[in-house]
């Protein structure tokens, strides 16, 4: 009867032991599926905490394309697009590298002098006080070949503001 097979059999030990053959009614090809599935999940949890720890993962692009950023920035301004809106980080980028020619090209700079048309208040009289400023340094320096580049971009400047 029941009783033999019980006997015959040691139940308890198969079922209670912890082994990689607990589960044998998982296939090999299951097995790979269900560990590809546990790994998208961590990688998830892993993205999920570095956003929360202040989007570290986010950042690094960011800071290589702010040229991008700041000239797509002019763009959407020169082209009165319906979502430009004025942000601060772009306008300070522009007004930091505009007398750069490798950071801002020239195609670039006619549209940031009509940009700078509309500069106001603290914005405008720094940008002034910074374009007499390297005015000064040009006129100190002489004819640097790159500087003089810079100094018809800073004359520009200085003859639309001031």
């Amino acid at each position: 009867g029941p009783q033999d097979a019980s006997t015959c059999f040691p139940l308890g030990e198969a079922v209670l032991r912890p082994g990689p053959d607990a589960e044998p009614e998982l296939s090999p090809e299951e097995q790979r599926v269900l560990e590809r599935k546990l790994k998208k999940e961590r990688k998830k949890e892993e993205r999920q905490r570095l956003r929360e720890a202040g989007l570290v993962a986010q950042h690094l692009p960011a800071r290589r394309s702010g040229a991008e950023l700041a000239l797509d920035y002019l763009c959407g301004w020169a082209q009165k697009h319906k979502n430009w809106r004025f942000q601060k980080t772009r306008q300070t980028w522009l007004l930091l590298h505009m007398y750069d020619s490798d950071k801002v090209p020239d195609e670039h700079f006619s549209t940031l002098l009509a940009y700078l048309e509309g500069l106001q208040g603290r914005a405008r009289e720094l940008t002034v006080q910074k374009a007499e400023a390297l005015m000064r340094e040009l006129d100190k320096e002489g004819s640097d070949p790159p500087l003089l580049g810079r100094a018809q971009r800073i004359r520009q400047v200085l003859q639309l503001l001031s």
